[in-house]
């Protein structure tokens, strides 16, 4: 499978609003589940959010619960990721990789998830 690319990262002020977005081939995205982490500098990767690109259900960390909200369009095999009111703390490389293994896509483990794209850049600052 080859790796989506995650595009819409960009510098905005605390309460604003960015939508990340992550084109998948067909392959990688008929795979089942994709899921959008981040990784802020010095810290691991964490999970924050998948979706079954099959039935449209979206899953959530406890972080991004209530700003964020995954989405998916199949007729363009991309998902998406709409953040609002971000903050500071939302700060961090966010990337979207494909489900591959192991306890599932609502589990959001890092090591279940693989073909990782580059990243976008999210930088949340006044």
């Amino acid at each position: 499978q080859v790796p989506p690319v995650e595009s819409g990262g960009d510098s905005v002020q605390p309460g604003g609003s960015l939508r990340l977005s992550c084109k998948a081939t067909s392959d990688t995205f008929n795979s089942g589940c994709l899921g959008w982490f981040r990784q802020a500098p010095g810290k691991e990767r964490e999970g924050g959010a998948s979706i079954s690109t099959g039935s449209g259900l979206g899953y959530y960390a406890n972080a991004f619960k209530g700003r964020f909200t995954i989405s998916r369009d199949s007729a363009e095999n991309t998902v998406y990721l709409q953040m609002d009111n971000l903050k500071p703390e939302d700060t961090a490389m966010y990337y979207c990789a494909a489900f591959r293994s192991g306890g599932g896509c609502s589990r959001l483990r890092v090591s279940d998830f693989g073909y990782w794209g580059q990243g976008t850049q999210v930088t949340v600052s006044s």
